[in-house]
């Protein structure tokens, strides 16, 4: 299985026109940095592509600017698949089950044809990097030596990580929590010594470029932003995105508290994680990677779910926002009965956080002192709830 699905992924791959189009600026960003010049400044291929980044990823992206451009995207695509075989392994683990190599080795095979996923591996984008970072951090014991610095390092490749430092603060895992908002800064610091005026110009002014980013209306961003921009057809949702969003984000850290009190670690999780998909401004739908560990919680050891795993598999997998009209502004102009095709995640994402907090709202277990929540083995029963850009549109890839 394994074999046949990465066969037919190096197919469509080649068949591409600009095979693992994001690999280019990841290069640009990396040569950027070698040769000083303006990390913010260029743009790539024919959809002019920027860096999007803070000054510490393209330190990381220099290695990527040194072999041939084929070399790079075949390097690119092997570790990308070996990242999802490790994303299976630690989605497993948060799952609480333990299988033959059989179970991991066809996930794997499978999960090549969730959407996020095969997005990523086409475009050549680095999110299942940054959630085996989480995860594996995650997925460690309380007390492991040096936990939360790898979700202090993802934030400071992609600031979207940081919601996970917050999580753990919530949660009274208070020294895993100042070590991943060191980690953090450690990144930031090295960043600036390494770029000191990229490093300014990003944290001033760059980062609170949205549009540079891209457009948020188009179906490529599964945000809530993205969600009430099509469905009050405006490309500024301003103040009707902003409340949603805000409520968003309380309701779901509250529900990873609450699940992390009950027990339910592995639900306290995915609610972080949706959550972030949701109120970040721009979450394309490569970013959901996410869907890889919340399929396998649906899937967990006690069976109570399978059902419904299958009905998230095929909602990941039916690529529905792409059958839209989404040429140009169409995205803008859709009818109410193409919406929910147009924002499956997010809807998702809010569907699975209104359940979470109807299921949890009386379910609490007494926290042992200083221990910030027990640890018992994960099971269901409180679900939960990004930067890619869209191109210059009309064809474009997204990106991010």
């Amino acid at each position: 299985m394994l074999a046949v699905s990465l066969a037919v992924l190096a197919a469509l791959c080649a068949a591409q026109p600009n095979p693992l189009v994001d690999l280019l600026v990841y290069r640009a960003e990396g040569r950027a940095v070698v040769e000083g010049s303006d990390l913010y400044g260029f743009t790539v291929t024919e959809w002019r592509l920027p860096a999007t980044y803070p000054p510490f990823a393209a330190l990381l992206f220099v290695p990527v600017a040194v072999p041939p451009l084929p070399v790079a995207q075949a390097l690119f695509a092997v570790g990308n698949v070996a990242l999802l075989a490790l994303l299976v392994h630690l989605s497993l683990r948060l799952a609480g089950r333990r299988t033959n190599p059989v179970v991991p080795v066809a996930a794997t095979a499978l999960g090549v044809w969730l959407e996020p996923v095969f997005q990523t591996l086409l475009f050549g984008q680095i999110n299942l990097a940054l959630a085996c970072l989480v995860l594996w951090d995650l997925t460690r014991p309380d007390g492991a030596r040096g936990k939360g610095l790898a979700i202090g390092v993802a934030a400071g490749i992609k600031l979207t990580p940081a919601i996970f430092a917050v999580h753990l603060l919530l949660t009274g895992r208070i020294r895993a929590g100042l070590t991943a908002l060191a980690g953090f800064a450690g990144t930031v610091a090295l960043g600036a010594a390494a770029l000191p005026g990229a490093s300014a110009d990003f944290w001033t002014r760059r980062m609170f470029e949205t549009g540079r980013v891209g457009k948020a209306w188009i179906v490529d961003n599964q945000s809530l932003q993205g969600l009430v921009a099509r469905v009050l057809h405006t490309p500024e949702p301003g103040l009707w995105w902003a409340v949603p969003a805000a409520a968003a984000g309380l309701l779901g850290l509250w529900l990873a508290r609450r699940a992390h009190r009950c027990g339910r670690e592995a639900w306290g999780v995915l609610a972080v994680a949706g959550t972030a998909l949701l109120v970040s401004p721009i979450s394309w739908s490569h970013h959901w990677v996410w869907c890889v560990p919340l399929l396998a919680v649906l899937a967990g050891p006690r069976g109570r779910w399978p059902l419904c795993a299958y009905a998230v598999a095929a909602l990941f997998t039916a690529r529905s926002h792409w059958l839209v009209p989404h040429s140009g502004d169409l995205d803008l102009h859709l009818p109410w009965w193409q919406q929910p095709l147009a924002s499956p995640y997010p809807l998702l994402a809010l569907g699975l956080g209104v359940y979470a907090a109807w299921r949890l709202r009386r379910d609490v277990r007494p926290e042992p002192p200083g221990a910030g929540g027990p640890r018992l083995p994960p099971s269901a029963g409180a679900p939960a709830g990004g930067d890619r850009a869209g191109a210059g549109r009309n064809g474009g890839p997204p990106r991010g």
